[in-house]
């Protein structure tokens, strides 16, 4: 799993998503016929061939936070991009990039840093990033506001080879679902877009943009879904183990019900177990992609993965590698016509 886990390891906080897109860039070369990067940093990806021009999209950034102020006594403020629990996020170790090395330092906050007992939840105001040196060392070194702070990559497994945990999770998994989808139909005459979006976690921005460009006939988006196995809801609907997760409703779309039929039907045909998930909460790439220009039909197929949002999720390599069968699939035969 060298590649999922270069995936996982690799930096790319909303806004600063260079390093994930040179790795994506590298692999998937070999298997499309062009490879671009628009003016937002979106990676598009085409491989030019016959019938319905399908797009598949996965995000390539992640939560992470970003320099707001240097204190006088050098721990620095810091302000969050995406949504992230900032109760997680203390202890955790992470890096601001400074020309060719990484500054690495502790998040923490006062009470914790003191040795103080903690009474109240956290909010992100409250974090700090103690990288051990003085506001001057840090002015010198050229830290300031703005600066992107990145966690420590951590990707490992875990009590068997076929459970993977780690940072960035969200959306890693849909870049390598993605990446593989690729290398199994480079050889099919397809009309297929790999589109690696940025921003997802701020705004879905990259998806809004990218899709104008590409303008599918159709478009699903690939990403994961908070597992609810631990017992914590009053009924359980995904599954950590127990196959993908088609998304047919979430806060802000309603996906497509010809091609949520599609996909039911091939993994019906294959054997491939598939979760449903009508969701009242959080949305995808797909809630932009659906209201591109006309409108593009659109879904979202998804993996489970536990501790979503925070710095060390959870994934059964089982669920990811069915959804790449499960896709691979369905564009074998792509349909043309969306009813």
């Amino acid at each position: 799993m060298e590649l999922l886990t270069s995936l996982l390891n690799a930096s790319g906080v909303s806004g600063s998503e260079s390093e994930i897109r040179n790795l994506i860039s590298k692999y998937i070369k070999p298997y499309v016929d062009v490879v671009k990067i628009d003016p937002l940093g979106n990676l598009i990806a085409h491989k030019k061939g016959k019938g319905s021009k399908v797009m598949l999209a996965a995000h390539m950034d992640e939560v992470g936070l970003m320099v707001k102020a240097i204190l006088p006594n050098g721990k620095i403020v810091v302000s969050e991009i995406g949504g992230i629990e900032p109760t997680i996020y203390i202890g955790q170790v992470a890096f601001i990039s400074i020309k060719k090395r990484k500054l690495y330092g502790v998040i923490t906050t006062k009470e914790v840093s003191d040795d103080h007992g903690v009474t109240e939840l956290p909010h992100v105001l409250d974090l700090l990033l103690d990288t051990g040196l003085t506001r001057r060392e840090l002015l010198n070194l050229g830290i300031s506001p703005g600066d992107f702070i990145a966690l420590q990559p951590n990707a490992m497994f875990l009590g068997k080879k076929e459970i993977i945990c780690g940072k960035a999770l969200d959306d890693r998994i849909g870049c390598y679902i993605l990446l593989e989808v690729a290398k199994k139909l480079n050889k099919l005459n397809r009309n297929i877009y790999y589109v690696f979006t940025v921003q997802e976690e701020i705004g879905l921005f990259g998806a809004k943009t990218s899709t104008y460009q590409v303008d599918p006939d159709w478009a699903v988006a690939v990403d994961v879904v908070n597992a609810n196995d631990c017992g914590s809801a009053s009924y359980i609907t995904k599954t950590m183990g127990l196959g993908p997760v088609l998304t047919m409703k979430d806060a802000e779309m309603i996906s497509n019900r010809c091609i949520d039929d599609w996909i039911r039907g091939v993994a019906k045909k294959n054997k491939i177990k598939l979760q449903l998930e009508v969701s009242s909460l959080g949305t995808t790439d797909a809630a932009r992609i659906a209201l591109d220009k006309k409108g593009v039909p659109s879904t979202v197929l998804g993996v489970p993965v536990r501790n979503l949002h925070t710095n060390i999720g959870i994934a059964h390599l089982k669920d990811i590698n069915d959804a790449i069968k499960l896709l691979s699939e369905l564009l074998k035969d792509p349909k043309r016509n969306v009813c």
